[in-house]
């Protein structure tokens, strides 16, 4: 596992920092509402602060533009494709959690503090869970649809936890699939597969690409692909 060091950065907040020794740059990401800033061998946290100064500008705009990741407490409306979320407070002393007819219920002890950081990742992971097995449970169905209703074929498909990708697809034709599509709706979860699918056919995003994906979407992956940017992954 990569390991970060947090260090503060005035408007830009916390901002997540590694080294790496194969990098030749200095890189700077944002990324579930945070900056990540690699360094390479050669450089140093100064030259970095430098850097981010002179990037600032345009990483306050991505900042501001990507969708809030969501803080989870009692009162949180969450509603993914199979499942809708419900945490509540008991007497029990830890977390505790089931997936029962649409309902991922989870169980909290009465003095929790939501606002505690290490609530939320483990309310994260959590959801992370249910929504891997959901996903291994569904997209595999849906994905095998499409495919037969449209014509594709693909030699395999395997769900994982990409933060970064929502789906991908292989020289191989080998269909790689997020977990974190299931927090879309259904003709958002059907775009991204059958863009996988398209994928099998034409590799990279040419016209022709784009032409047979306007051609299995019935002419709306502009709309499609706008409506995209109002969601992010887990």
């Amino acid at each position: 596992m990569v390991e970060y060091k947090k260090i503060e950065a005035g408007d830009l907040g916390i901002v997540f920092l590694r080294r790496n020794p194969r990098a030749r740059r200095y890189l700077l990401r944002v990324e579930n509402g945070h900056v990540y800033a690699t360094i390479p061998a050669y450089g140093n946290e100064r030259e970095l602060f430098s850097f981010m100064n002179e990037q600032q500008g345009r990483l306050l705009h991505i900042l501001r533009k990507a969708p809030k990741r969501i803080v989870f407490d009692e009162n949180t409306e969450f509603r993914t494709y199979s499942f809708s979320l419900r945490i509540i407070c008991t007497s029990l002393d830890n977390l505790y959690s089931t997936l029962k007819e649409g309902v991922l219920y989870v169980s909290c002890p009465l003095q929790t503090d939501f606002s505690d950081e290490r609530i939320q990742e483990k309310l994260r992971k959590i959801l992370e869970n249910a929504l891997r097995y959901e996903a291994k449970r569904l997209l595999p169905v849906r994905l095998k649809e499409l495919a037969g209703r449209h014509g594709f074929q693909y030699a395999s498909v395997k769900i994982n936890n990409s933060r970064t990708h929502w789906g991908s697809c292989t020289t191989r034709k080998s269909i790689n699939l997020s977990l974190s599509v299931m927090l879309l709706p259904e003709h958002l979860l059907d775009y991204i597969l059958l863009h996988e699918l398209c994928h099998t056919v034409e590799m990279n995003h040419s016209e022709r690409f784009w032409s047979l994906m306007n051609s299995v979407t019935e002419g709306k992956v502009s709309g499609f692909r706008e409506e995209m940017k109002s969601y992010r992954m887990l």
